[in-house]
């Protein structure tokens, strides 16, 4: 017997007739199960089509406002890691304070590229992106706070004491013993 010739002689070794050569009665004269109609099945492709894209439009609007909550948790986070680091200023709670402010700033920067995915006629994304930009704000103000609370900006008026001219003499003294 030849490598790859099967018993039955022609080249398949296993292969299935589907034709219907039976006498008995098609299956075109069972009637169709209680609940079924032909009509179901041979429904309009257009309102197939039509329920995918509205299917898929209500995932995009989903995914769009899952997305723009997912500041939110890096908020949560970010905050819990500023309270661990304290109010004194070293390494740690310098790159913490920087990595909040900058975090923020690159998610603002890049807003339109991370809706892009979910840009459709149907889905409006107006919602999604102004909430993602309130909470990367908050993101941002926590960083300025934090800053604020380390003693990095200058806010008081003892800051900007350098900058100042010297102050005028109102009053001189003379003292002493004439000569």
């Amino acid at each position: 017997m030849e490598k790859g010739k099967g018993v039955m002689g022609s080249g398949r070794r296993w292969a299935v007739d589907f034709s219907d050569n039976s006498t008995a009665p098609s299956s075109r004269d069972i009637p169709d199960p209680p609940g079924f109609t032909r009509a179901s099945v041979d429904q309009d492709d257009s309102t197939v089509s039509r329920q995918k894209k509205d299917a898929e439009s209500n995932w995009k609007a989903q995914k769009a406002w899952e997305v723009a909550q997912a500041p939110f948790k890096n908020l949560l986070m970010m905050g819990f890691m500023m309270w661990m680091a304290g109010n004194t200023v070293h390494l740690f709670s310098i790159g913490i304070t920087f990595s909040a402010l900058w975090q923020p700033i690159s998610a603002l920067q890049g807003v339109g590229k991370v809706f892009d995915p979910y840009k459709d006629s149907k889905v409006e994304l107006l919602g999604p992106k102004l909430l993602f930009i309130a909470l990367n704000l908050g993101g941002l103000a926590l960083g300025v706070w934090k800053l604020n609370t380390l003693g990095l900006l200058p806010t008081h008026a003892s800051d900007w004491v350098s900058s100042l001219p010297p102050a005028q003499e109102v009053e001189y003294s003379g003292g002493g013993i004439p000569l």
